[in-house]
């Protein structure tokens, strides 16, 4: 299986660019990872990469030798895919995604019982608020909480998702409370989710005519909704929250609620994966534990 990985890790090279990163990405140290990609172009016969100090692009030969590397391990996965149903007892790696808040709180904690249950099942789990790019990063299941707009990837729902806007009370006390959606335009520090084509732009609010766009601002966003939360903690600005994250501040009054009747429009907490995916039964098998748990957990923190 040596030769496997070392196409594993060939083709993560091309795709993130370096050997230290590509190594990383199958758990691989940068000493090992080059000694391989040479062990790699030896056994060719050819040299796959053009490196220079400041870059590492693939040779004509070694584009080739991916896209015809990526045919073989998709094979050779579908393989094992129906060769596991049979044996009833899935086993590999699953690379998973998620965002902070829901990673942390949610999935993280699922992930030791999930592995007990599958011992020959791996689990190699991301967490990051930013959208991610499930093929060219090479994973199998991302986890959101929102609303996806990629209709090339399979959807799992698992629940529908309550979001509130809230603020400490020092923070109300100190800029007034909104009466009215209006209120938060230009009057309020408005915390907002925000990186490279992010969405987060505006807020969707209920109102008397239906669900509208407010377009909000504030003095500082950030990319991290952890760090958006410990400033709304310390009254920095009014935070537009899933329930399940905040709900914990709400009971304790270090938040309170705002704007109950014009509340967000709710998002969902589901998951992405590739079409082919589905016939992965470590797959399947992960998606349904996360789906049973993960219910149980947001009906408790509602």
């Amino acid at each position: 299986m040596a030769y496997m990985e070392s196409l594993r890790l060939f083709c993560r090279v091309v795709e993130l660019g370096s050997i230290t990163s590509g190594g990383r990405d199958v758990r691989l140290t940068p000493a090992v990872a080059s000694k391989r990609i040479k062990e790699l172009e030896e056994h060719l016969g050819v040299r796959l990469f053009n490196r220079t100090t400041r870059s590492l692009t693939p040779t004509e030969a070694g584009k080739r030798f991916y896209q015809e590397a990526l045919r073989i391990l998709e094979v050779v996965e579908e393989a094992e895919s129906v060769v596991a149903q049979f044996s009833g007892r899935p086993r590999g790696t699953l690379k998973i995604t998620a965002p902070l808040a829901a990673g942390r709180l949610i999935i993280a904690p699922l992930v030791p019982d999930f592995v007990e249950l599958h011992p020959e099942i791996d689990v190699q789990m991301r967490m990051s608020d930013r959208r991610v790019d499930i093929l060219a990063d090479g994973l199998d299941l991302a986890f959101f909480v929102g609303t996806p707009s990629d209709s090339s990837l399979k959807m799992r729902k698992i629940a529908g998702v309550e979001r509130v806007l809230c603020a400490s009370p020092s923070y109300l006390e100190r800029y007034g409370t909104p009466r009215v959606p209006q209120d938060l335009m230009g009057k309020h520090n408005c915390l907002l989710l925000r990186y490279p084509r992010s969405p987060e732009y505006f807020w969707t609010l209920n109102t008397e005519s239906g669900f509208r766009k407010f377009e909000v601002s504030g003095k500082y966003d950030a990319d991290d909704s952890e760090v958006l939360l410990n400033w709304a903690l310390d009254h920095r600005g009014i935070v537009n929250k899933p329930r399940f994250e905040v709900a914990e501040h709400l009971r304790t009054g270090a938040l309170v609620e705002i704007l109950p009747e014009a509340r967000p429009m709710a998002a969902i907490f589901g998951c992405l994966y590739p079409h082919k995916k589905l016939q992965d039964p470590k797959v399947r098998l992960l998606v349904d534990f996360i789906t049973e748990r993960g219910q149980a957990y947001l009906d408790a923190h509602v």
